[in-house]
C-alpha cells in the first residue's frame, strides 16, 4: 500500500518525507488556498521538486474536454513528476474518458478522480487511466459501502490485468484509512491532520511515560549500588 498526502502543506510535507512514509501528494486549487499558497503553479513546481521522483496530482479546472488536455499538457510541463487530475465526468454528467485517452497518447499520466461507483472506476482504467481515485467518504454518504466498492474495484483491476492503481480518497478519519487498507487499495490519499490521529494513542503516551520513569528509576538505582560495590 501506498501512501499519499492530500494537502499543499509544505511544512507538512518535510515532516512526513522525514519519517519515510510519503509515497506521493494530491492537492487542489482549494486546498492551496487553505494551506496558504497564492500561486498555483508555483506551489505545484515546488511541491514536485520537493518530492521527486513521487508523482504529484494537480487538477484541471474546467468542463470541457478539450480544454481539460490543454491545461494537462501545461501543467504536466511543470515537472515530471506530475500526474493530472480529470473528472470522471463533468458537472453536466458528460464522461471525461475521451481526456485520459489523449493525454494518454502523449505520454502524460492522469489520476481520473470523482468516481464514487463501479462503473465509473472500471471503464477509467479501461480509458487508460494512471491511477482512479475513488472518494470514499462520499461513498459513505449516499449510504453505501464504500470497503465493498474498494475490494470489488481491486478484484476487477487484478482479475483483467490493468496496470491502473486505485487511490482511495475523501478520508475523514483513522477508521477510512483502516478500511481502506483492508479492502487492499493500492494507494491512500490522507490529510495530515487525519494521519497525525491515525498514529496518535494516548495509552502508548502513558505507557511511554511510565517507561521512561522506570529507565530513570532504574538507572539511578544502579548508579548507587556501584557507589556502594566501589566503597
Amino acid at each position: 500500500m501506498e501512501l499519499f498526502l492530500d494537502t499543499a502543506d509544505r511544512n507538512e510535507i518535510r515532516r512526513w518525507l522525514a519519517y519515510g512514509l510519503v509515497d506521493g501528494v494530491t492537492t487542489n486549487p482549494s486546498i492551496m488556498l487553505r494551506d496558504g499558497a497564492l500561486d498555483a503553479e508555483r506551489t505545484a513546481r515546488e511541491i514536485a521538486a520537493l518530492i521527486a521522483p513521487r508523482p504529484l496530482s494537480v487538477e484541471v479546472t474546467t468542463n470541457d474536454p478539450d480544454e481539460m488536455v490543454r491545461q494537462a499538457r501545461v501543467m504536466a510541463a511543470w515537472a515530471e513528476n506530475i500526474v493530472v487530475k480529470i473528472p470522471v465526468i463533468n458537472e453536466y454528467g458528460e464522461p471525461c474518458y475521451r481526456a485520459v485517452r489523449a493525454l494518454d497518447g502523449e505520454g502524460i499520466r492522469v489520476n481520473m478522480t470523482a468516481c464514487l461507483s463501479f462503473g465509473q472506476a472500471a471503464l477509467a482504467a479501461k480509458a487508460a487511466a494512471t491511477y482512479v481515485s475513488i472518494f470514499a467518504g462520499r461513498v459513505a454518504d449516499e449510504g453505501h459501502d464504500a470497503p465493498a466498492l474498494v475490494r470489488e474495484v481491486v478484484e476487477w483491476l487484478r482479475l483483467w490485468g490493468y496496470p491502473a492503481k486505485l487511490i482511495v480518497g475523501s478520508v475523514r478519519g483513522p477508521i477510512d484509512i483502516k478500511e481502506a487498507a483492508l479492502a487492499g487499495a493500492h494507494v491512500i490519499t490522507v490529510p495530515p491532520p487525519v494521519l497525525d490521529r491515525f498514529v496518535e494513542h494516548r495509552y502508548s503516551r502513558e505507557t511511554v511515560r511510565g517507561f521512561n520513569e522506570d529507565a530513570r528509576t532504574a538507572l539511578a538505582r544502579m548508579e548507587q549500588l556501584k557507589k556502594e560495590v566501589a566503597a
